[in-house]
């Protein structure tokens, strides 16, 4: 019993240190724009690999 009285106030503390920590990170602007970030893997430039990385036969060899 007497452990609860130690780890109930613990746990609040961490919690209130998780909202405080939350909270500065909403207004610091950590959360400002999550989409952009997403979207650079889906929009994937389509360049074509160095002539020496080709492989032969494929249809974007050069001759």
């Amino acid at each position: 019993m007497s452990s609860l009285l130690f780890l109930i106030p613990l746990s609040l503390l961490v919690l209130a240190l998780a909202v405080v920590l939350f909270f500065w990170a909403v207004r610091s602007g950590q959360y400002d724009n999550m989409d952009s970030v997403a979207m650079h893997m889906v929009l994937d430039d389509d360049r074509q690999p160095p002539a020496d990385l080709q492989q032969p036969g494929s249809k974007e060899s050069t001759p």
